[in-house]
């Protein structure tokens, strides 16, 4: 199988502004974080690969499919899961109700909707919470119980949007536990502003700023662009905000 996400020459828009221009980029197997500052284009780059947002110009292949192509996204639709930055639920469903209606919307099976949403709650650590209502959920368990509905239907390709955002310390922990566990079969793909959060889990690294690649590589490569005069807590922080520098073209 190639490469399960390829884009090139992608163009986007909002408006009459370019989010991003001739944008090319590749997903390969495993974990791969998404860095980048607020504005970069991260969740506009997730929103096109899963389809909610149409490119203007470019190609976009996932999973094997040119998703741009009529039938193309459909046909690859049920081999992804996704979680957008708000979670999507009915307040009135219990936790277990709204992980089904996620397995039967990606077409389970009727007798495997019941085994895989035991699966994907206990992955969570929400077995315990299955039967609360959606809208009691704190910020953090919303979150939990949204990745419980991406991953229900055991997709091919799981794509994040800032995961993490409202975790306590050991529920990121429990996260990555999650990811890595999901990767041994699955594409992941997380987008974060949060560099340390690609320290645990990435394969590999791609840096967005300002609508382009600023990096594509391994922790150990992000790294390695670290200089002394560049402000960070790590080496990692370093190299992040050394290829943002970078990337910029002086006006």
């Amino acid at each position: 199988m190639d490469d399960p996400i390829n884009g090139h020459g992608l163009v986007q828009r909002y408006g009459k502004r370019n989010v991003f221009r001739d944008l090319d980029f590749v997903v390969p197997r495993g974990v791969t974080v998404l860095l980048g500052p607020n504005g970069a284009g991260k969740t506009t780059l997730l929103h096109t690969i899963v389809g909610l947002k149409r490119p203007v110009a470019g190609g976009l292949h996932v999973l094997d499919h040119d998703v741009l192509r009529r039938g193309g996204l459909r046909a690859v639709a049920a081999q992804i899961g996704f979680l957008s930055q708000v979670v999507s639920h009915y307040p009135g469903y219990t936790v277990r109700e709204s992980v089904a209606y996620a397995a039967w919307l990606k077409g389970v099976a009727k007798r495997d909707i019941d085994p895989k949403v035991d699966r994907a709650l206990e992955l969570m650590r929400l077995s315990g919470r299955a039967g609360s209502r959606m809208g009691s959920l704190s910020g953090g368990l919303l979150r939990r119980a949204g990745i419980a509905q991406a991953i229900v239907h055991e997709p091919a390709l799981l794509i994040l949007d800032e995961p993490a955002a409202g975790l306590d310390p050991q529920q990121r922990i429990e996260l990555r536990r999650v990811l890595r566990k999901v990767a041994g079969s699955a594409t992941v793909l997380i987008s974060t502003h949060v560099v340390d959060d690609a320290r645990h889990v990435a394969d590999t690294i791609i840096v967005l700023n300002e609508g382009a690649v600023a990096f594509t590589g391994t922790v150990a490569g992000l790294e390695s662009l670290a200089r002394p005069e560049v402000d960070g807590d790590s080496d990692l922080e370093r190299g992040y905000l050394a290829a943002l520098r970078q990337s910029v073209v002086p006006a």
